[in-house]
Formats: structure tokens, C-alpha cells, sequence
């Protein structure tokens, strides 16, 4: 039997150059903008500054360049792939300027894809941006945001007098997806079949579009289910490839980025969640480890009155969140039914307030 080994993630990641002719790609003029966005989360920018400079450094012409190059250099790659040839077969999209941004979730991810997204645009190294997520809250939620930020005067401001582009329309799949736009979507509207603007907007115009996946790791897992929506999620990477677009630049993020049990082979930037709590940026989780209640209702209790503690004393200024997990869909939708009941009881309130 092979003996099983050990790795860290972050000895996975792979290095890209920091050295970049300033004459071909100059980030220090994007610095100020840099600050507007993302304020002290230094994390986010240089995330944004690391995928920039493997996007326009014009060191590696493919992910393919980048890995074989990291193989040479990284002792814990050579031991974990053994030889180059195994670690290309783990690479998803190796002709293609692809790769991973590993961010915990709730450090930001949305501020990353927009500041590589603006800054693409105003190089004039792509003239559109697609965003593609795996669900319509997702993508409500990125919508919601990029407007916001791209709403802000500060920002645009803040951006060279050279930019191609000041300040991106946001869009989503409704809409034809001409130059100087973001557009923002779930991964459906990229299938045959639908109704969307994005199979006829982007046909051919792939080397000057800029695709940011997120939660990445939808696209290069394996379907679960059987269902519809599980058999669609294959058709995601089939149209990251499909030669109809010609694809160049595609940037994945993700706050797993596993492949069953196995770390990506294309992450470029990494952002634990353990380093998030340490630095403060996010804060660690109370769980419930054991439980004496006699009956549902005692539980409900004891989590109705630990929130409104938190909700009325600890944290007055800050929306608090209780979450419930349960084991599967249908023991989530009985728990709400019987949670809704409770809290109408409780606050007097009718089913619907509830």
C-alpha cells in the first residue's frame, strides 16, 4: 500500500513572479484605488495585485507555463506530483491565463473580483467582464454590490486619467454584453438552451473577455445529484472551453477549493480562515456541541433567548445571526415550519411576520 502523505495547502500555492516590466503593467498607479476598495484588508489587495500580474506580466502565456515553472522551483510540488506530467493532469483549464483565489468565506471575495475586473478594463487589456455564480442569490447579491461600488464617485476618481474604461455598466444576462460592461450571472443563462444574451454576446470575442468564476469549486467537481441543476453544473466548464468563445482569461474563486479531497493544482493566492480570525477579520463560531434539552420546544427556548441576549446587549450595533443545520432539505423545512410556530407563539406575532 502507497504510504499516504501530508500537505499544507499554502506549500501548494503557486508563486507567480513578482517581477513585471513596469513599461508593460505598472500597478502603483492603481494603488490609491487599491486603498479606496478595500480599505485595510491588505489580503484583498494582494490577491487583486497577484492574479494582475500573472494576467498582464506577460511572463507566462498559460497556466500551463505557470505550474511547470512553480514544479521546478517547489520542492513540496515535486514530492506531492512526483513528476510534471501528473501535475498537468490536475490542472482544469491548462491553455488558458486560468487560475484560484482561495479566500475564506466572508473575507471578501466580491471586492477582489471587482477590483481585478475594474483594473482589467481600464488597461484595455479586455473590453467586457462575465462574473458567473452557481445561484440567482448569489448573483442578486454581486449585482447588488458591484452597482454599489461602481456607484462610488471615490472610486472612479482614484482610477489613472488613461483608463479605457472609468466606470463599468452593470449588467446581467438580459442585456447584450457590449464593451465596457460587467455582467453578472448564475452559470445557467450560459446553456444552450436559454434565453440569455451571453452565448451570442461572447461568440468570438473570448481573448478580450475576462471571466470570474465564483465558488469555482461548482465547476471542477463532480456532480452529485442527478438532478437537473447537478447535470447542468457540468455544462459550466464545457462552456469555459467550448472554442466558440475562445476563452483567455478565467480567474476561479472559491473558499474550498477542493477537488474531492484534493487541494487545486491552480491556486495562486491564499487567504485562510484561520488567518482570517487571527488578524480579526472574521470571527470565530460558537457551536453548540451538546444539548440537554427534553423537547424542541426547551431548544427553540434556549435559542431564542441566547439570541436576544446577543441581539440587545452584546452585539447592539451589529445584526446578530443564530444558524441552524440540519441534515438534509426536508429536516430543514419541517425545522422552519416548527421554528416559525414557535416564534409567532412567542412574540405574538402571526405566521407570516414570524
Amino acid at each position: 500500500m502507497r504510504d499516504q502523505k501530508t500537505f499544507r495547502n499554502q506549500d501548494l500555492v503557486l508563486r507567480v513572479s513578482p517581477s513585471v516590466d513596469p513599461a508593460r503593467f505598472d500597478i502603483t498607479k492603481y494603488e490609491p484605488f487599491l486603498d479606496a476598495l478595500c480599505g485595510t484588508r491588505e489580503y484583498q489587495k494582494e490577491a487583486i495585485r497577484t492574479v494582475l500580474r500573472y494576467l498582464l506580466g506577460g511572463r507566462y502565456p498559460n497556466l500551463r507555463a505557470l505550474a511547470e515553472e512553480n514544479f521546478h522551483s517547489n520542492e513540496t510540488l515535486r514530492d506531492r506530483y512526483g513528476t510534471f506530467a501528473e501535475m498537468a493532469r490536475h490542472l482544469q483549464l491548462p491553455d488558458q491565463l486560468s487560475c484560484s483565489v482561495d479566500l475564506a468565506t466572508a473575507t471578501g471575495k466580491s471586492y477582489v473580483m471587482y477590483g481585478i475586473a475594474r483594473i482589467l478594463l481600464a488597461e484595455g487589456a479586455v473590453d467586457r467582464v462575465l462574473v458567473l455564480c452557481p445561484s440567482r442569490t448569489i448573483e442578486e447579491g454581486l449585482l447588488q454590490k458591484f452597482r454599489a461600488l461602481s456607484a462610488d464617485v471615490t472610486l472612479r476618481d482614484l482610477l489613472p486619467e488613461t483608463a479605457r474604461v472609468r466606470n463599468p455598466h452593470i449588467i446581467n444576462g438580459s442585456e447584450s454584453i457590449v464593451d465596457g460592461t460587467i455582467c453578472v450571472e448564475n452559470f445557467h443563462a450560459t446553456l444552450e438552451h436559454v434565453k440569455s444574451s451571453i452565448r451570442a454576446s461572447l461568440a468570438g470575442k473570448g481573448d478580450r473577455t475576462l471571466v470570474l468564476n465564483d465558488e469555482v469549486h461548482h465547476v471542477y467537481n463532480r456532480p452529485f445529484g442527478q438532478d437537473a441543476t447537478s447535470r447542468s453544473l457540468k455544462r459550466w466548464k464545457e462552456f469555459l472551453l467550448d472554442p466558440t468563445f475562445g476563452f483567455r482569461y478565467v480567474v476561479g474563486f472559491s473558499g474550498t477549493c477542493y477537488i474531492e479531497n484534493d487541494y487545486f493544482a491552480d491556486v495562486v493566492y491564499r487567504y485562510s480562515l484561520r488567518e482570517a480570525i487571527e488578524q480579526g477579520f472574521a470571527k470565530s463560531i460558537d457551536y453548540v456541541a451538546e444539548d440537554t434539552s427534553q423537547s424542541q420546544h426547551e431548544k427553540f427556548q434556549k435559542i431564542y433567548d441566547n439570541h436576544r441576549e446577543h441581539k440587545n446587549a452584546r452585539y447592539r450595533k451589529v445584526k446578530p445571526l443564530t444558524i441552524l443545520v440540519t441534515r438534509d432539505i426536508a429536516a430543514c423545512k419541517r425545522l422552519t415550519d416548527d421554528l416559525i410556530d414557535f416564534l409567532a407563539e412567542q412574540e405574538s406575532i402571526s405566521r407570516e411576520e414570524a
